[in-house]
């Protein structure tokens, strides 16, 4: 067999690379693994400041008057007139006239009862002066008692009726008179018209429905559990309203914008709702249809809009006010220590709302409160704050500059 050099070259070739290969593995630098190593979370925080606060209860209710009458037609007979007030919205002052009835027959019988009266006052004036003359002739000519017939006294007593009962429906007549028109009884606002001119009413007829509007009240459910901020007024049998009770702030959304009024609750209703368990206060709101000087472009309280409403409570001593993220589950916060380490602290929450929540024990003074979430918190976990964080990434800085 004939030797090629061309055969063996690439073997030559092959061989001399897989040499080099090793070598260049056998030569490599040893790589040194270190753990991976990743800072502490960062937390926001907030210091410990017991204070003294007033507790407030929220709440939602519906403006509805305080008094709302229907008004009706005393006397039979046609409307006459109409006040301008008499339409649905009006307002109207105490004792205006709303509505007259036409008066021409009541007019006519206070006449004849004027004329009764006359002649009812003549007939008892004839019998007094013929009971008198009885009487003295009887004296000068009689002996003893005389007989009453004889004194004319049942005839006098008669007399004296018959002119009572002619003064009485003398005075029923101007009554009905007076009736004929149809006055407000307190200061308000029509609800709805219910007669018109030409119309005929009867004794009892509605006429128009109104409301008052010296005053609007607002009827507000509160939980049972809210009643120990409160110093609600309490009836008890033979007591007032009390007109001094929790202040209240009334807020409503109306044409785009947000305003306030002010008021008062003013008594506790008697029943606890079955159903809900909830107790339901009246607070009320005085002047709701008058101008204010700080909001002079402020809606009136019109009956029917929707209040929120923040009832003034109690005040709470040497309590802590932290953010309600402060607050993990039921009653605990996390801590964070001298040392930057997680704490779990388990306090006592006087009270809580969406915006924050309210503690009366577990905290002290200075502490720090961590507000953050955290995906795993364990006790004695390290963290790091805000203001940590912040010195940290200056202190190279300082290096240099030196």
């Amino acid at each position: 067999m004939r030797y090629s050099p061309k055969a063996t070259l690439p073997l030559i070739v092959l061989a001399v690379g897989i040499v080099g290969m090793v070598v260049l593995i056998l030569a490599r630098p040893k790589v040194e693994t270190r753990p991976r190593s990743l800072p502490p979370p960062l937390v926001r925080v907030v210091e410990v400041e017991p204070q003294d606060i007033r507790l407030t209860v929220s709440s939602q209710g519906t403006a509805v008057p305080h008094k709302e009458s229907t008004f009706v037609a005393e006397v039979p007979g046609k409307v006459v007139w109409t006040s301008e007030s008499l339409v649905d919205g009006g307002f109207f002052e105490e004792g205006d006239v709303l509505l007259r009835i036409d008066p021409t027959d009541y007019e006519l019988a206070v006449t004849r009862n004027e004329a009764q009266v006359a002649q009812a006052e003549l007939r008892l004036m004839r019998e007094e002066a013929e009971a008198g003359v009885a009487r003295k002739e009887w004296e000068e000519l009689g002996e003893g008692d005389g007989h009453p017939l004889t004194l004319r006294e049942p005839q006098v007593a008669e007399a004296r009726a018959a002119f009572q009962a002619a003064r009485a429906a003398l005075a029923q007549a101007q009554q009905d008179l007076k009736r004929t028109k149809v006055r407000a009884p307190f200061a308000g606002r029509v609800r709805q018209k219910m007669a018109d001119v030409g119309q005929f009413v009867n004794r009892g007829t509605p006429v128009a429905a109104g409301y008052s509007i010296d005053v609007a009240e607002v009827r507000l459910p509160l939980p049972d559990a809210e009643l120990a901020y409160l110093d609600l007024p309490l009836h008890y049998r033979g007591s007032a309203m009390n007109e001094n009770g929790p202040k209240a702030r009334f807020t409503a959304l109306f044409g785009g914008e947000r305003y306030e009024w002010d008021g008062r609750v003013v008594r506790t209703e008697g029943e606890i709702d079955p159903k809900s368990r909830m107790v339901h206060v009246v607070a009320r709101v005085e002047d709701p249809y008058g101008r204010r000087g700080g909001q002079p472009d402020r809606p009136p309280l019109s009956v029917g809009i929707f209040l929120d409403a923040r009832i003034e409570g109690r005040v709470a001593e040497k309590v802590v006010v932290l953010p309600r993220a402060a607050l993990r589950g039921r009653d605990t916060v996390w801590v964070v220590d001298e040392d930057s380490r997680l704490r779990f602290r388990q306090v006592e929450v006087l009270k809580t709302d969406p915006e924050e929540v309210i503690i009366e024990a577990g905290l002290e003074y200075g502490e720090r409160v961590c507000l953050s979430a955290l995906d795993a918190a364990v006790d004695g976990m390290k963290v790091r704050t805000l203001g940590e964080s912040e010195a940290d990434s200056q202190e190279p800085r300082r290096e240099a500059a030196g």
